[in-house]
């Protein structure tokens, strides 16, 4: 028999694992012990915060679940802000960490917590303690099977040192076939799903992150049959066609946004919770019914009064509903001149609150390559962004939407990067010295990673609502590095362009430069020509 660090290792190599984000330490090296055996490379972070966001951009970037190693204590409270953002914007996420095998009975041991389990429980799905080989492999089982049939969303497993040293049984095999499929909708649902939107005059369409991976075509015809104006949320930016008619972009945030929510007769959300950061205010504005589909019990949960719950995949709810729907399409109500004029009017005054930012994302949409993979971070120039610039394909553009967390972007970006393809990261000046250090993992793994710096020299969203809430402005400027000696001193490549275009031609030779590169924009860019 091999240690049990061995047969994980190549359990998790069999379930499809080829890269592992993680620090090793005293208390986990004999995770360590079996990965170049089972052909899994190891992503060294620079801190466990870098490791889980590393884990979060891989699973996005690929749909397989992120995998970090980590120790007890201190490496596994470094790693639940990760953990936390990945719960809230549903990514998979396995985080494996030790445990110290005595806490009850003995004091002053290194690493030690009081509850190592109850604090994970809080940031994620589920946290488990393994006491044998057994529990180990059954509670990976598990994850990866809810990851495939449920809402993805990270899991935690411990195991004792002592446990995972000693020798174990072989890990048992993957399944061969996978579990089940896709939650199909009622028909009954469709049949009155179909007759709801047949007899509306302004149905409204609004699609979530959970609707990534449906086929264009089924969005496009449900669309042009029901004659539904339409809404994406942040996760959801691409599912909808940019030149689709009455699409009304990424604005649920906008002024203007309630009031024309509250006009539609019928509401049809799909594969979204609806929740607060997606809009912004208090309440979304809906004075209709809400036909809410998706596949999590607890957002159905939400529905009241003549709301209708549908648990069901969304990609088998829009085709069997294009099905019911037939070919004749639906005489709509919306005057196609009039949102497009309101579009137009959501995107100025983008443009009016945060000055310079939308000609810049102009710009560097019609410059950079058309599957971009694009990490953000909680920055004013992402937040504008978001908003104004269309995405052509789902699941593309990755922000910490719901958790929030600063310091996201560049482990992230790195986690996406080490996949392959062109990858981007975008942060503010302040939000990128949270994980600044992961600067030398890029660096490590050769990425030709650009990293987009606004530089406002502020935490520029705070000073400005400090501002509009009459408060004197207070610590919200801090000193920037030197940004080309920092560069330097991690032997990444640096520019610092004075007008948009030279931003757009510096970044498009990033892609090739086989190091990362910081490139540093400040608001004076977009006045210059």
């Amino acid at each position: 028999m091999r240690p049990l660090g061995v047969e994980i290792a190549a359990m998790l190599a069999d379930r499809g694992t080829d890269t592992v984000f993680g620090i090793p330490g005293v208390h986990n090296i004999e995770l360590y012990r079996g990965i170049e055996q089972a052909g899994i490379r190891h992503v060294l972070a620079r801190h466990e915060q870098g490791a889980g966001f590393m884990a979060d951009g891989y699973a996005r970037a690929t749909g397989k679940p992120g995998v970090c190693f980590v120790i007890s204590g201190p490496g596994l409270t470094n790693i639940m802000t990760p953990m936390g953002q990945a719960y809230s914007d549903s990514v998979p996420m396995l985080v494996i960490s030790t445990v110290l095998d005595e806490t009850a009975a003995k004091r002053g041991q290194l690493h030690q917590m009081r509850d190592q389990e109850g604090a994970a429980h809080a940031v994620c799905d589920w946290s488990e303690t393994a006491q044998s080989p057994e529990a180990a492999y059954a509670l990976i089982n598990r994850a990866f099977a809810e990851f495939e049939t449920s809402r993805p969303r990270p899991k935690h497993v411990q195991i004792p040192i002592a446990v995972l040293g000693a020798a174990a049984p072989p890990a048992p095999q993957p399944r061969i076939k996978p579990i089940g499929g896709k939650l199909a909708p009622k028909p009954s649902d469709l049949t009155q799903v179909a007759a709801l939107l047949k007899s509306a005059l302004k149905p409204l369409i609004i699609f979530g992150g959970g609707a990534k991976r449906v086929p264009h075509k089924q969005v496009t015809d449900v669309l042009s049959r029901t004659g539904a104006a339409s809404f994406v949320t942040y996760a959801g930016r691409g599912i909808v066609a940019t030149d689709t008619p009455r699409f009304m972009g990424a604005h649920l945030a906008s002024g203007g946004a309630e009031a024309f929510i509250g006009q539609a007769d019928l509401i049809l959300a799909i594969g979204t919770e609806l929740a607060s950061t997606d809009r912004w205010r208090a309440t979304l504005g809906a004075k209709a019914p809400i036909i809410r589909v998706d596949i999590d019990h607890e957002m159905l949960g939400q529905s009241t009064g003549e709301d209708i719950a549908i648990r069901a995949d969304a990609d088998l709810f829009l085709r069997g509903l294009n099905t019911e729907l037939g070919q004749t399409e639906l005489d709509t109500h919306w005057d196609d001149a009039e949102l497009g004029e309101i579009r137009q009017k959501w995107t100025q005054d983008v443009a009016n609150a945060r000055p310079g930012i939308v000609p810049i994302c102009d710009a560097l949409r019609a410059a950079l390559p058309e599957k971009l993979r694009i990490y953000s971070d909680m920055t004013q120039f992402a937040y504008a962004a978001k908003e104004i610039w269309d995405m052509d394909i789902p699941g593309l553009w990755h922000h910490p939407v719901g958790f929030g967390t600063l310091g996201y972007a560049l482990p992230a970006a790195i986690g996406g990067a080490a996949t392959g393809g062109p990858t981007l990261a975008i942060a503010g000046d302040y939000g990128l010295q949270y994980t600044l250090q992961e600067l030398g993992t890029a660096a490590e793994l050769g990425l030709s990673l650009p990293i987009l710096i606004w530089d406002n020299e502020a935490l520029g969203e705070i000073r400005d609502n400090m501002v509009e809430a009459q408060i004197a402005p207070n610590a919200v400027h801090a000193l920037n590095p030197d940004w080309q000696h920092l560069a330097a001193a991690y032997r990444c490549a640096f520019a610092a362009p004075k007008t948009v275009k030279d931003l757009c031609d510096v970044t498009l030779e990033a892609f090739e430069a086989g190091r990362p590169t910081l490139i540093v924009a400040t608001p004076e860019i977009s006045s210059s020509s």
